[in-house]
């Protein structure tokens, strides 16, 4: 559609980058379709925020809202280098952005440490630019910080888990972690997509090895 099929699989210079938009703001709805809560901040007092990809966001995002202790959740595109971008220069491959989920949950309810099991345990961390049959960077594994302790927990999440992986015959996980960028909203049809739409399309599959993390367990 843009010109960037052979880039699909191959994320964009910032200067190859579409240019986007500076002054459109996605508009979405006030509420959230099935928790009733805001899709945007401010939050309340207490609460935090992480954000996750881990392919089609239609389904992450349904994993992420059946959590306990998650107030709100909503998705979007981060990551890469076009300012608002919509859903068809995502799929272009010519933003650099991933689809996410953004998670705003009480660490009174739940950890983040119990969110980055739930982000590894629901997808395949081992594909590279997919997540089984979606192909292209925007369906990459992505934990995007929002802080240095936020950080320090994903790596050592991904520390734990490979070699579990390996030992069941996985390659090496590639997922990202990177500090949190800008955060986009997608459009707003894309938001509860899967409650909108029962039916609807999820392609998410994990790779039924256990993520020890946050269990006090040692994985292996």
């Amino acid at each position: 559609m843009f010109g960037l099929k052979r880039k699909k699989s191959e994320l964009p210079a910032p200067g190859e980058a579409l240019p986007g938009r500076s002054d459109r703001e996605m508009r979405v709805a006030g509420l959230h379709a099935v928790l009733g809560h805001p899709l945007k901040g401010p939050w309340p007092s207490g609460l935090e925020t992480a954000v996750f990809g881990l392919g089609c966001f239609w389904g992450a995002e349904r994993k992420f809202w059946q959590q306990d202790g998650v107030y709100s959740t909503a998705v979007g595109y981060t990551g890469g280098f076009t300012p608002n971008a919509t859903y068809e220069e995502v799929c272009s491959g010519g933003t650099g952005h991933n689809e996410v989920v953004l998670v705003v949950f009480d660490p009174a309810k739940t950890s983040y440490a119990q969110l980055v099991k739930l982000f590894f345990e629901s997808h395949d961390p081992t594909q590279g630019m997919r997540q089984g049959g979606d192909m292209g960077t925007q369906y990459r594994s992505g934990i995007y910080t929002m802080n240095a302790a936020q950080a320090a927990e994903a790596e050592a999440a991904k520390a734990a888990y490979d070699p579990a992986l390996r030992a069941k015959g996985f390659g090496p996980i590639t997922t990202e972690i990177l500090p949190a960028g800008a955060f986009y909203y997608a459009e707003d049809y894309h938001q509860q997509y899967l409650d909108k739409n029962p039916g609807g399309y999820c392609g998410l599959g994990g790779t039924g090895v256990a993520c020890q993390i946050g269990t006090g367990v040692a994985a292996g």
